[in-house]
C-alpha cells in the first residue's frame, strides 16, 4: 500500500541550509525535493567522482584472476593506484593476446631469416606464403611450383612457394620471428603476473572503494538538497521542502525540535506532488521490482503491487506449466542467495519455482511426463486438472476463466478508486460498466452451475442491464448534457466491446506458451527414448543422458523467457487498462549516508 506522508516547510537564514541538511542526512528519514541531475560546476565534479568510483568498482569485480594468484597489499591511495592498475592491465591484456595471435601464426611457419627473403624478392624469386584446406591444396602443384609444405594438421596446409604463382590461399609474407616473439611473449606474462598480484590486492580493498563512493555520493546528494533551497526576501532566508512517512513523525519531530530549526508540519496532498513510500509485507514485497519497471503509483491512486505479486506468480506458474521445472528454479534461487549481486532477487526466483511447482503438479507434469498414470500419484489423483472441461482442453479453459478474473478484479478496483477520489455521483459510468460485466460475469456463472434459475436469471439480467445503461449513458457525467453523455456512452460502448474480447483472448498466450514448453520438453523425451531404446545397453544412457539435459535446458530457458514477458504484459497493459492505473509518483528517496 502507499504509506501517506507528512510534509515538512523549513524557513532558515540563508546559510543555516547546510547545517540543517546534515542533520537530516544523519536522521535518513526526510526526503528533501531535489534534482537527481548535475545543475552546476561543483555538482558535476562530485557526479563525476561518484562516477569514477563506480567505474573503478565495476572494473575490478568484471577482473577474473587466475586461482594461484596470490595478492600483492600496497598502501597508498587506492583510487589513484587503482585507476593506474585497470589502465595497466586493460593495455597488457591487450597486447599479450595480441601478441599471442602472431606468435601462433608464426610458429607453423618455423624459423626463417627475413633478410635472405627480401634477398630473394630484390633476386625476382620472391617467395609466397600460403594456407588452404586439405581439400583445396593438391600436392601436384610441387611439380609445376617450387613448393614446399611447412605444415598440415586434420584441416589445412600451410606452404610456401619460390618464384611467382597463381595458387589460391595467398598471406601476407609473416612479420618477424617466432622464436624472438615468443621470448617477447614469456618475458610480457611474466611482467603480467606482477600486474594481476597487484590487481588481486587491489581486490582485497573494494571495501575501501565502496566505502568511498557512498560518501561521494552522499556529498552529491547533500549538495542537490542545499541547491533545492529557494531564495527569499532579497536572499536573507531560503526555504526547503522535504517529506517523511506519517509513520515515522515523531521521530522527525524530536529531532527538528532539538535542532531548533523553524518548520511547518501538515499532511500532504496530491497537489504536493509527494514521493511515494510502498509498505508491504515480505511476499508482495519481493514483486515492488515489477512495479518499479513500469513506475510508482500517483499519491492518489493506488499500490498494483498486491495484485501484481498474486497474478504475475499465477502466470508465471502457468506458462512454465511442469512441477520439474519449478524445483529446478527453487534450487537456483537458493544459489542464488551465495552470490552477492544477486541475492536480492534470490527470494523472488524461489517463490516462482515454489508456484511453478504447484501449478506444475495440478496440470501432473514432470520434465514434460505426465504423473497422472504414476501409480505412485493415484491417491492424490483427483487433484490433477482434468484434461477436458466442457468438451475443451482443460488448461486453455483455466486460462480464459484466470483471465477473466482478472479482468473483472481490474474494474472492481477501478471503480473503488474513481468513488473514492470522485465521489459516488462522479463515478456512475464506471459502476455502470463494472455492474454489467463484472456483475453480468457473476450471474452468468450461478446461472451456469445451477445455483440460480431460468426465471430468476433473467429478472436479474433486466434490472443490471437497466440499471448500467442508465450509469452508461445517461448519469456517467452529471455535470453533461444528457445528450452528450448519451453520445459519450455509445462510444464508450463500441471501445469497451472491441477491447474487452481482445483483452480476454489475451489470456490464452498463458496456454500457448505452457503446452509449446510442454511439447518440446516432450519432444526431446522421445528422442532420447528412442536413442536409448529398451536400456538393455549401457553404452546408450550417454547419449540418452545429453539429448535430455541439454534440451530440457534448452526449453526452460526458453520458457522462463516467455513466463516473465508475457505475464508482465498482461499485468502491465490488460490490468492497468482496466484498472486505470497511472504511474504518475516518484520514489520515495530520504536524506541519508
Amino acid at each position: 500500500m502507499i504509506a501517506q506522508m507528512t510534509k515538512y516547510s523549513f524557513i532558515l537564514l540563508n546559510g543555516q541550509q547546510k547545517g540543517l541538511l546534515e542533520q537530516l542526512q544523519e536522521l535518513g528519514l526526510v526526503d528533501i525535493t531535489r534534482t537527481a541531475k548535475q545543475v552546476d560546476e561543483a555538482s558535476e565534479r562530485l557526479s563525476s567522482e561518484v562516477e569514477l568510483l563506480d567505474g573503478l568498482i565495476q572494473g575490478l569485480k568484471k577482473i577474473e584472476l587466475p586461482e594461484d594468484i596470490e595478492p600483492e597489499a600496497f598502501d597508498g591511495d587506492i583510487v589513484r593506484l587503482t585507476g593506474g592498475l585497470l589502465s595497466r592491465y586493460t593495455k597488457d591484456a591487450a597486447d599479450i593476446a595480441e601478441l599471442r595471435k602472431k606468435v601462433e601464426g608464426l610458429r607453423v611457419w618455423g624459423h626463417f631469416d627475413p633478410e635472405i627473403l627480401q634477398k630473394l624478392s630484390d633476386a625476382g624469386v620472391p617467395v609466397h606464403f600460403h594456407s588452404l584446406s586439405n581439400k583445396l591444396f593438391k600436392a601436384d602443384w610441387a611439380k609445376e611450383y617450387a613448393l614446399a609444405v611447412i605444415g598440415q594438421d586434420k584441416n589445412n596446409t600451410w606452404f610456401v612457394v619460390a618464384g611467382e604463382d597463381g595458387l589460391p590461399g595467398l598471406l601476407p609474407t609473416p612479420e618477424g620471428d617466432a622464436a624472438a616473439l615468443e621470448a617477447s611473449l614469456t618475458t610480457q606474462e611474466a611482467h603480467f603476473k606482477t600486474v594481476q598480484r597487484r590487481v588481486a590486492g587491489a581486490k582485497e580493498r573494494l571495501p575501501e572503494l565502496e566505502a568511498l563512493r557512498r560518501e561521494a555520493y552522499a556529498k552529491l546528494d547533500l549538495y542537490l538538497a542545499g541547491q533545492a533551497a529557494v531564495p527569499a526576501a532579497e536572499d536573507t532566508i531560503v526555504t526547503l521542502v522535504g517529506y517523511a512517512t506519517t509513520e515515522t513523525d515523531d521521530a522527525v519531530t524530536r529531532a527538528l525540535d532539538a535542532s531548533g530549526v523553524f518548520y511547518f508540519k501538515e499532511a500532504a496532498v496530491v497537489e504536493d506532488n509527494p514521493p511515494i513510500s510502498l509498505r508491504n509485507n515480505w511476499f508482495v514485497r519481493q514483486f515492488e521490482v515489477l512495479t518499479d519497471m513500469y513506475g510508482r503509483p500517483a499519491y492518489d491512486g493506488f499500490d498494483p503491487t498486491p495484485f501484481i505479486s498474486v497474478f504475475f506468480l499465477l502466470f508465471f506458474a502457468f506458462c512454465m506449466g511442469d512441477c520439474g521445472y519449478g524445483l529446478l528454479l527453487i534450487g537456483i534461487g537458493l544459489l542464488l542467495r551465495k552470490v552477492d549481486s544477486f541475492k536480492d532477487m534470490a527470494p523472488l526466483v524461489v517463490l516462482l519455482g515454489i508456484g511453478t511447482t504447484v501449478i506444475g503438479f495440478l496440470f501432473h507434469t514432470f520434465f514434460s511426463m505426465d504423473i497422472s498414470t504414476w501409480s505412485i500419484f493415484a491417491p492424490v489423483k483427483w487433484m490433477f486438472l482434468p484434461g477436458k472441461i466442457a468438451g475443451y482442453d482443460g488448461t486453455m479453459v483455466l486460462s480464459i476463466v484466470v483471465g477473466i478474473v482478472h479482468l473483472c478484479l481490474a474494474m472492481c478496483v477501478k471503480t473503488y478508486e474513481e468513488t473514492k477520489n470522485k465521489g459516488f455521483a462522479g463515478a456512475l459510468g464506471t459502476w455502470g460498466w463494472t455492474l454489467l460485466i463484472v456483475g453480468g460475469v457473476i450471474v452468468g456463472s450461478l446461472a451456469l452451475t445451477g445455483v440460480l434459475d431460468k426465471d430468476l436469471t433473467k429478472w436479474i439480467v433486466i434490472v443490471l442491464g437497466v440499471v448500467s445503461a442508465l450509469g452508461i449513458f445517461v448519469f456517467n457525467d452529471p455535470k453533461r448534457n444528457k445528450l452528450a453523455n448519451v453520445g459519450v456512452g455509445l462510444w464508450d460502448t463500441y471501445n469497451t466491446a472491441t477491447g474487452l474480447l481482445g483483452d480476454v483472448l489475451s489470456y490464452l498466450r498463458l496456454y500457448a506458451l505452457g503446452l509449446a514448453g510442454s511439447m518440446l520438453g516432450m519432444a526431446f523425451n522421445n528422442i532420447g527414448s528412442m536413442v536409448l531404446g529398451d536400456g538393455s545397453n549401457a553404452l546408450l544412457w550417454v547419449p540418452f543422458l545429453l539429448i535430455v539435459v541439454i534440451g530440457h535446458t534448452l526449453n526452460i530457458a526458453m520458457a522462463i523467457l516467455g513466463a516473465f514477458v508475457h505475464p508482465l504484459r498482461l499485468n502491465f497493459l490488460e490490468f492497468f487498462k482496466n484498472s486505470g492505473y497511472e504511474a504518475r509518483g516518484r520514489n520515495f528517496n530520504p536524506l541519508s549516508k
